[in-house]
């Protein structure tokens, strides 16, 4: 079949098994989008800028397990798309971004609208091609969702000049991928795993350590008999949120710097920590000299780069985390273990000494208590995608999460303007579910326009703005910090929301009573819209508990001390 570069882009979407696209056209893409015209195999979203197009095929990807793609075209195009595709770095995201780009015979010239988009993305891109000939392209295309789904998953940017797509060439789309220099390690060595098992049942106080490698690997069911089986408590960072469900009884909570004191102190007190897919990032380890310094320290990731890269590790073992977690659930069957118990009631302990808790009112609505009563309205029937900032914290910390895939937020990057577009990804993705997007009157600003793609194409995600004219974070800072001086956090000049979202066609509401609330959610979720609630919450509430930059695990500022 003799077809051109730009239906060999459909054509070869189509054999992925690709149902919708996010992206926005352009000079450089204009043959692939004429080509997208014409087929109807899948969905073709138009965003209204191009980042936002890269944040909701992220959240098309984290919430269903596949791949996201987006489309862009060259240059501003491009570029508008980079900040997408590091925090999909960031957070291992599976995706495949393609862009248009100036004719060859104008590549190095300035041309218009050129720019080197492989020399940008290739900082913030698991991998990154430039096409130069239109008979590599079908491999490249299969290879770049190989890469982007196998091993560490990750973004694959697709770089694609102009007569390239209007090329004709014989069209065979290859069946398998063999790439000599990428070869990830799914299975573990077994002696190294032995190793580990035995450390751990000689240990009193071990810890499942869990990060985003057990979302991106699916291996949430086998961590959890892991747990029941050996009787060991469990731990998440914030890109883990779900694995466990809140409701087990061995989870001790999400830790790090806004994590829970049950959970931060039982990776200062730990001699054995099992980490499974996480990465010891500082807003996890907090001082890295001091966290978990009595523990033994065993590193289960897909990635060799990761393992030891901060802290030193006393068995590395390399391998998808599935198919290691299932070998040490059958080491585990045939070994005994210690008796943990006594170490699983002193983490409840402190649960029941500390819990996550805030000082509620009636007379202002409190963020913590819009969370929470999203959670005992929606539950498990609602996807909950975030902004960045402190409402992303109290979303982490009280929304009731009972299963992966439940959490969609911006870890790694922290990327201000995730939120709607991540959560347009979510409803295209799980039409069963309700895509709630929790945010702030700082970061909704930042993609606003994408409202107007939710009134389009009936993405119903209801947008909880946690409004205190503030950017929350940076002024909690600010206060704790830098001794109250509010330097440009001030967000006292803010549009009428309500008014702003029925602009776009979407439907509008402002409450500040929890009565008015409750009306308000109700109808949103009823009326199956895109939906704003404008919540004016306690201005100068702030996220607790929190490990001061520099400071231990251990030396968290509590609510209490607040208090006092």
């Amino acid at each position: 079949m003799r077809i051109t570069g730009a239906k060999m882009v459909t054509e070869s979407l189509r054999e992925e098994g690709v149902d919708v696209v996010f992206g926005y056209p352009g000079g450089a893409i204009m043959n692939v989008y004429d080509e997208i015209y014409k087929q109807s195999f899948f969905q073709h979203i138009l965003t209204r800028h191009e980042q936002a197009a890269i944040h909701a095929a992220e959240g098309y990807a984290k919430s269903t397990g596949k791949v996201g793609v987006a489309i862009v075209t060259s240059g501003p195009g491009f570029t508008n798309a980079v900040t997408g595709l590091a925090d999909a770095y960031m957070d291992s995201v599976p995706m495949v971004v393609i862009s248009g780009q100036v004719p060859t015979t104008i590549i190095g010239t300035d041309g218009f609208q050129e720019i080197d988009a492989v020399g940008i993305s290739r900082p913030c891109t698991k991998h990154n091609y430039l096409v130069n000939d239109i008979k590599d392209l079908p491999r490249i295309i299969k290879e770049a969702f190989h890469i982007a789904a196998t091993g560490r998953p990750g973004p694959v940017h697709i770089d694609i000049p102009k007569d390239i797509t209007a090329e004709v060439a014989n069209f065979k789309y290859p069946k398998e991928v063999d790439i000599p220099t990428y070869k990830p390690t799914v299975n573990y060595n077994k002696r190294q795993l032995k190793k580990a098992m035995d450390a751990i049942a000689k240990s009193k106080k071990p810890l499942l350590y869990v990060g985003g490698g057990a979302i991106l690997s699916n291996c949430a069911y086998e961590i959890r008999e892991l747990a029941k089986i050996t009787n060991i408590p469990v731990v998440e960072t914030l890109m883990a949120r779900g694995v466990m469900g809140d409701e087990n009884e061995l989870f001790v909570g999400m830790l790090g710097m806004h994590g829970e004191f049950a959970a931060n102190m039982a990776a200062h007190d730990t001699d054995c920590i099992i980490s499974l897919g996480a990465r010891f990032d500082d807003r996890v380890t907090g001082r890295l000299d001091e966290f978990a310094k009595k523990a033994k320290v065993i590193h289960v990731d897909i990635d060799p780069t990761s393992i030891a890269k901060l802290v030193d590790t006393n068995f590395p073992i390399v391998g998808d985390l599935k198919v290691t977690v299932e070998g040490m659930l059958e080491a585990a069957k045939n070994m005994e273990f210690n008796d943990y118990s006594n170490w699983v009631s002193l983490l409840k302990d402190y649960r029941e000494k500390e819990p996550l808790r805030y000082q509620d009112s009636d007379a202002v609505i409190k963020p913590q208590w819009a969370i929470e009563r999203v959670g005992q309205t929606l539950g498990e029937n609602a996807i909950i995608s975030t902004d960045v900032g402190q409402h992303q914290m109290w979303a982490a910390q009280f929304y009731p999460f009972s299963y992966p895939r439940q959490w969609n937020t911006s870890g790694g990057l922290g990327t201000m303007g995730f939120g709607l577009p991540g959560a347009m990804g979510v409803a295209r993705g799980n039409p069963d579910k309700v895509s709630i997007n929790f945010t702030g009157d700082g970061s909704i600003l930042m993609n606003i326009q994408e409202l107007m793609t939710c009134v389009e194409y009936n993405l119903p995600v209801i947008n909880i703005i946690l409004n205190n004219n503030y950017l929350g974070m940076v002024r909690q800072w600010q206060t704790l910090f830098y001794e109250n001086r509010l330097s440009e956090t001030d967000l006292s000049a803010q549009p009428d929301f309500k008014k702003l979202i029925e602009a776009f066609g979407g439907n509008g509401y402002r409450v500040s009573t929890k009565k008015e609330f409750d009306e308000a959610l109700k109808d949103a979720i009823e009326k199956k819209q895109p939906a704003m609630i404008d919540v004016i919450i306690a201005r100068d509430e702030i996220v607790l508990p929190m490990v001061p930059n520099g400071h231990a695990l251990n030396e968290m500022t509590l609510l209490g001390d607040r208090n006092e």
